[in-house]
């Protein structure tokens, strides 16, 4: 592939825009074209042209994941996906997430800790947390490492109640208040037991 000519892109000295005689263009660094050796009238060959291509690739993939985890954290199937969702190729997205793993910008370790202790602190199950680690991706095995962090999650879930019942001791208000537990993840036998000991809490008061 022949390169017709190179100019430079305006207010950014540091990129150069490089048109080929089929029409395409692409936009590379001051490094990319002392590494290529690029000039007007250099014919690439395909595997240059190729390697060129993929390297711009995987460069624009890593920009792009670098924007995304400025929203959030992601786990690195999450991260994966949504590369793809966004038009990069499967192989690119692997790469590009074996590169964040590399420079510490994505742990699932660390992420799937955070979300026991995020979930548990506003007072959700053990059987939500997992689900909640399910649609995150992170990988099975680390679950016991996360979930070995978890305090008690009573406490959270009493404060839950005690603001759902609101001192309340109505049948229908102890039911949908049960029932909103077993919800957020907790056996029936968990719901009850937490009700039961708000109620004679505020019995006791």
């Amino acid at each position: 592939m022949r390169i017709e000519d190179l100019s430079q892109m305006e207010n950014k000295k540091n990129d150069i825009v490089v048109r080929f005689e089929d029409g395409s263009k692409m936009n590379v660094s001051v490094a990319q074209i002392a590494d290529y050796s690029l000039y007007s009238g250099r014919e690439l060959t395909d595997d240059e042209y190729a390697s060129l291509r993929e390297e711009l690739e995987l460069s624009s993939s890593k920009a792009r994941a670098m924007r995304i985890l400025g929203s959030r954290n992601y786990s690195t199937s999450e991260m994966e996906r949504r590369l793809v969702s966004k038009g990069e190729t499967s192989e690119t997205a692997k790469e590009t997430v074996q590169w964040l793993e590399g420079i510490g910008a994505l742990n699932d370790g660390e992420y799937a800790a955070a979300i026991v202790q995020s979930y548990n602190a506003k007072g959700y199950g053990l059987a939500r947390i997992k689900d909640e680690l399910y649609r995150r991706g992170i990988p099975r095995e680390m679950w016991d490492d996360a979930l070995s962090s978890l305090g008690d999650m009573n406490d959270a879930a009493y404060d839950f109640i005690g603001k759902k019942l609101g001192g309340s001791r109505d049948k229908t208000d102890i039911r949908r208040a049960t029932d909103a537990l077993c919800r957020r993840g907790f056996s029936y036998e968990e719901a009850r037991s937490i009700v039961i000991r708000y109620l004679e809490s505020i019995e006791e008061s």
